[in-house]
């Protein structure tokens, strides 16, 4: 293997921007011979455009390790490297530099996708749909890649060798999530240029049966799987860095990832009506269409510079790249799907309103919705600024609440209910049979809350919901328990995993969101935040629920910061809360809270103001019921996903003597 270490500063750039020059010229190469063996039918064509895509994903991972390997040596020849990375950083820090600044990202996003198209090329099936669905990575690739050899190019060399580099942005190291929010985020969002990849294949070849819709099942739920994961691991990182107790503002760039998880969420449901009943054709390539075009939205603002967040990179020269690129993928997905409209028509009579297909319908109107008040929130200061020339609008949390929770508890109800309902129509005494141990455990569940002392709608909502899903999926376990006993099938509970892990799978996912759910409800209206100020050696002081004293105040220096850390006892135990200041940060401090995870309720501990002579500090206390659940919950949902990857295992065949015939007349 070639050894880069010992390549000179100025041979690692050349060798970084060789690899994207060539990753972009094999791109080139395979979309003409991708689209060329879709025109002619050309299987040649198609399995040299298949080779191509292991060129471009193996010139991509070349720079990548290049400029990793820039990163680590300090190569402050490459100006990425002299602008976001700095000697005395630590080596993680270094890591993460890689994807912590504009240029480093869309090359990560580049070589994920490579690493994506590579993947599908090993997996995909000799049929028509092959080559347009290569043909359609490669014209993403040939955007992300063109990107990265030209206007955004990290292997920039500089004139003049500073003696040390700028550093990372001081948020970007004040935690280690850092090094796993971003990259989830990637690997989510560039998922689903597969499924866009297939439906475009779909509509181009004018195959728009079920068979593309089975085959990017698997490959939807992983990039659902992981932006599931990404975006709490997001919330998580500002739980933990920000220093303000909480998770999710409805910030610009967090909406702008929460969109795509909206939509990808309604087309896993959607293409089950799809399989099961040949519906929603048309909604499903519209969806899929939409979701990845959201993910490309996400990333101009996050680079675009046109809306404030503490989550965005400065403004440069791509925002319009990407705007182009944005307004390409809507035309050519809108545009195909449209001249495949009457192929797109249903077979079936529409669902039913009281069905299963009726409830996952009107679930997937209620996400379609959701993911449009939510980008019309996000946007419309952008638009106030552009029609008025304001730059005083904004929209708070009192927007997005007004709508999330109605819409969150509207979802939770059909989320419950659909499941048990029988596919094309249910009858009224089939729909209230179904419906009453979950309407009477929801309610039971909501009077009990009600006699501990809640009040809030929203949360008496969201547990008399949880426990109706809860019953729900209960029920429908053990219906499934009695037919198999019925059946003389044994191996009881995981023996029925075993045999239809997607559908089992699904239930875990759902148990998951109603976990997270009440995590959210709790903690969003009954966290308690108070403030004050301690003396070194002085009496405890008794804020909310708690006994405070402060020990001590120390300084600890290090080469590229100093963190100051005010050591607290909180009612007997230890807390040692930061404020860090890095060179790069000027006198900023970044907080670094001290947390005590509980099964009910956190302990959050954040330092605002300290006196340099040692003291006294000012602290938050922050009290939040039931924010481990949203982590947990999370967890939940990202094992239920995985288990619906598990092929099924086969029942076993009973092997008995044959039973004697019947007498006939």
């Amino acid at each position: 293997m070639l050894n880069l270490i010992s390549f000179s500063s100025s041979a690692l750039g050349a060798l970084g921007q060789l690899g994207l020059l060539g990753a972009l010229a094999f791109t080139l190469l395979g979309t003409w011979l991708a689209f060329l063996g879709g025109v002619r039918g050309d299987a040649r064509a198609t399995e040299a455009a298949r080779r191509a895509v292991w060129a471009v994903f193996a010139l991509a991972s070349l720079s990548v390790l290049t400029l990793m390997v820039a990163l680590l040596r300090d190569d402050f020849s490459v100006r990425y490297v002299a602008e976001h990375s700095m000697r005395a950083s630590p080596t993680w820090v270094k890591v993460t530099a890689l994807w912590g600044a504009l240029e480093g990202s869309i090359l990560l996003w580049a070589w994920l996708l490579a690493g994506y198209a590579f993947l599908l090329s090993l997996t995909l099936r000799r049929d028509a749909l092959r080559p347009w669905a290569l043909g359609t990575m490669f014209l993403s690739l040939l955007f992300f890649v063109g990107v990265c050899a030209s206007v955004a190019s990290p292997f920039t060399p500089l004139a003049q060798l500073p003696a040390d580099g700028r550093g990372p942005n001081p948020a970007l190291q004040n935690h280690w999530m850092m090094a796993v929010h971003p990259v989830l985020l990637y690997l989510g969002f560039v998922g689903l240029s597969v499924p866009f990849a297939y439906a475009v294949a779909a509509l181009v070849t004018g195959r728009l049966s079920d068979h593309w819709v089975v085959v990017t099942r698997r490959w939807t739920l992983i990039a659902w799987a992981l932006l599931t994961a990404a975006i709490v691991a997001g919330g998580w990182w500002s739980y933990e860095t920000l220093g303000w107790g909480g998770y999710w503002a409805w910030d610009p760039v967090e909406n702008a990832s929460f969109i795509p998880w909206l939509l990808t969420t309604a087309f896993l449901h959607s293409i089950q009506i799809q399989e099961r009943r040949g519906l929603m054709r048309a909604w499903n390539v519209w969806l899929i269409v939409l979701a990845y075009a959201s993910t490309v939205l996400g990333t101009f603002l996050n680079r675009s510079g046109i809306v404030q967040s503490v989550h965005a990179f400065a403004g440069g020269p791509v925002g319009p790249v990407f705007l182009g690129f944005l307004a390409f993928l809507l035309v050519l997905g809108v545009g195909l799907a449209a001249w495949r409209a009457p192929h797109l028509r249903d077979e079936a009579e529409a669902p039913a309103p009281l069905s299963r297909e009726g409830a996952f319908l009107a679930g997937n109107w209620l996400f379609l919705v959701f993911a449009v008040m939510v980008l019309v929130g996000t946007l419309f200061p952008t638009l106030v600024e552009a029609v008025q020339g304001r730059r005083d609008a904004s929209v708070g949390p009192a927007f997005y609440n007004a709508f999330a929770i109605p819409l969150g508890l509207g979802l939770l109800l059909l989320m419950g209910v659909g499941p048990l309902l029988p596919w094309r129509r249910a009858e009224g005494q089939t729909l209230w049979r179904a419906l009453w141990p979950l309407l009477l455990s929801g309610l039971g569940a909501a009077l009990m809350a009600f006699a501990f002392g809640l009040r809030g709608w929203g949360v008496l909502g969201t547990v008399a919901l949880g426990a109706y899903n809860l019953v729900g999926l209960s029920v429908l376990t053990a219906r499934a328990l009695r037919e198999r006993r019925q059946a003389g099938r044994g191996g009881g509970f995981p023996a029925l995993v075993a045999e239809q892990p997607r559908r089992y799978g699904a239930y875990l996912a759902h148990i998951g969101l109603v976990v997270m759910a009440l995590g959210l409800a709790f903690s969003g209206a009954y966290r308690q935040d108070a403030q004050t100020t301690l003396n070194v050696g002085a009496a405890p002081t008794r804020l909310l629920h708690e006994t405070l004293a402060l020990e001590a105040i120390r300084t600890d220096t290090k080469l590229y910061g100093r963190s100051t850390i005010a050591r607290v006892q909180i009612d007997g135990r230890p807390f040692e809360a930061r404020l860090n200041t890095y060179l790069q940060g000027g006198n900023t401090a970044f907080a670094s809270p001290a947390v005590r995870y509980g099964v009910l309720s956190d302990t959050y501990l954040v330092v605002t103001t300290f006196d340099p002579g040692g003291r006294w500090a000012s602290v938050r206390l922050i009290e939040s019921p039931l924010v481990s659940w949203i982590w947990w919950g999370t967890l939940i949902m990202v094992l239920g996903a995985g288990l619906t990857l598990v092929s099924p295992r086969r029942a076993a065949v009973r092997v008995s003597a044959p039973r004697a015939a019947p007498a006939t007349d």
